[in-house]
């Protein structure tokens, strides 16, 4: 192959279609189109294939990106596939979901001259080809006596179960909702990541073997420790997240009319409360909605209170949009439905209408001061610039916290701030209980939680005592077995 140069590729991002704002603003269709065939092969050639390529480090499961791009490049899209779920189960929701900006593509070496390669959106092409044709790796999986219980269906436990099903384990993953799939379920909106793209990747781990069940909350029909003693479990990893949604405690916080962006969501996405009266969940939906906070969450919050009828939709900030931690994908697209933006605002009161439900918000205007901790400045408020916003419904997402089920019902070891603590190893402080993703961190992104969810399975291996399974498939064979797997014997002491 030529040597690619930055002069010599492609020097525009090739851009992915979209629904129209006024269309998409009214229903929950997938606002972004993905790459077709010849858009996504116009994309691969803007890769310089670097010869230490930033963007695997820059990916939280390291994907060889600029090989998976070459195979686009030369058509293999299963070479390609193949390559990507070497390192990630799951890249049609990925590609969707994963901020790629301040990962992968943030440190692409094209980005210092150009707009940077589209990794997310071949990532996506790649993944829903897989999902069309019906592609999945199941490598030759010898199975053991050990069973592994993951108690959380997103996607860290979902990371953690497919290892462990391939290391031959036998594996049950507890999800407390009806329905599997945790936040990529009830947290994200069908105009970003459809439930059939979830359905199709959860088919996946039922292929490698993995069972769910669902309605079950574990701490209230059994505890970890039960399931060691008493389930049988040789080992326990536990996925939960932190969906304990956060308030500002400020005064009227309780009022009719004032609800969580998880509670909105959840309503909406899992339970279909969009469909009322078609379905029994009911969701009560202002006129005049405000919406506190701007990270991803808020926009899904913004944007689904405008698909289902709200007259006006405004998103409340503290800081300046130079410092709003949403995508910028997702800011255009918010402000492009008609969303308006109150920058450098932040909530002081929420002011009852009389009867306990909300008739307005008051809020201050701030201005930007010293960095704080998280390295953004600090708002301060300016004195005597109170204002209200009329509004008969106010929505916070303002982040989450620990679900402190876990917590409450087992002898597991907490932090400060209620999360699990964890060892090097992502082992907690019972013994073959394993952790990870957002219940030890705190909010994370998708592929940083399938990472702990993968590093965790390393080490439940380790402790059980397997070998790392075979993951890329040989062409030589003995007996029809990979060669690689020849003269490995498990030997169990008494």
């Amino acid at each position: 192959m030529k040597k690619r140069t930055v002069r010599s590729i492609p020097q525009q991002r090739t851009p992915v279609r979209e629904l129209d704002p006024v269309v998409r603003s009214r229903n929950f269709e997938e606002v972004n189109c993905g790459y077709d065939e010849q858009e996504a092969l116009l994309e691969s050639q803007r890769c310089l294939f670097c010869p230490e390529p930033k963007c695997i480090a820059g990916c939280p499961v390291n994907i060889n990106i600029p090989a998976f791009i070459e195979k686009i490049g030369a058509k293999d899209y299963r070479g390609a596939y193949d390559v990507i779920t070497g390192t990630n189960l799951l890249p049609a929701v990925c590609g969707r979901v994963c901020p790629q900006e301040n990962q992968c593509e943030g440190v692409c070496v094209v980005g210092e001259t150009l707009e940077p390669v589209a990794i997310g959106r071949l990532e996506r092409f790649v993944g829903d080809l897989a999902i069309a044709n019906g592609w999945v790796n199941r490598p030759y999986i010898e199975p053991t006596d050990f069973k592994v219980g993951v108690v959380g269906s997103g996607p860290a436990g979902m990371a953690c179960a497919a290892d462990m099903a391939k290391a031959g384990c036998e594996v049950t993953v507890f999800e407390a909702f009806h329905e599997a799939g945790g936040v990529l379920r009830y947290g994200i909106p069908d105009f970003r990541l459809p439930n059939s793209v979830v359905d199709a990747e959860i088919d996946k781990l039922r292929e490698l073997g993995v069972k769910f069940e669902v309605n079950t909350l574990v701490g209230r029909l059994f505890t970890i420790e039960q399931m060691l003693d008493e389930l049988g479990f040789s080992a326990v990893f536990i996925g939960t997240g932190a969906g304990y949604p956060a308030l500002l405690g400020i005064p009227g916080d309780s009022l009719n009319g004032v609800l969580s962006a998880n509670e909105l969501l959840t309503r909406c996405n899992l339970m279909k409360a969009r469909d009322f009266p078609n379905v029994d969940t009911p969701l009560p939906l202002g006129k005049h909605v405000v919406v506190v906070g701007a990270g991803n969450t808020a926009m899904d919050a913004l944007r689904v209170t405008k698909r289902l009828g709200a007259e006006s939709v405004a998103c409340v900030y503290r800081r300046s949009k130079t410092e709003c931690p949403a995508r910028a994908e997702e800011v255009h697209h918010a402000e492009q439905e008609g969303i308006e933006f109150h920058w450098l605002t932040n909530p002081v009161e929420v002011i009852d209408d009389g009867s306990g439900s909300v008739a307005a918000i008051r809020c201050i205007r701030m201005e930007l001061g010293e960095p704080d901790d998280s390295g953004r400045r600090r708002p301060v408020p300016v004195p005597g610039s109170e204002f209200e916003i009329e509004t008969d419904q106010v929505v916070f997402a303002i982040g989450t916290n620990a679900n402190p089920i876990i917590g409450q019902t087992s002898k597991l070891k907490l932090n400060k701030w209620g999360y699990l603590e964890t060892d090097a190893n992502l082992m907690t402080s019972i013994a073959g209980v394993f952790a990870g993703g957002d219940i030890v961190t705190g909010a994370a992104t998708v592929i940083e939680a399938m990472g702990a969810g993968r590093r965790a399975a390393r080490s439940m291996k380790r402790y059980l005592g397997l070998r790392e399974a075979i993951e890329e498939p040989s062409s030589e064979t003995i007996f029809g077995i990979d060669a690689r797997e020849h003269n490995f014997v498990r030997v169990k002491a008494a």
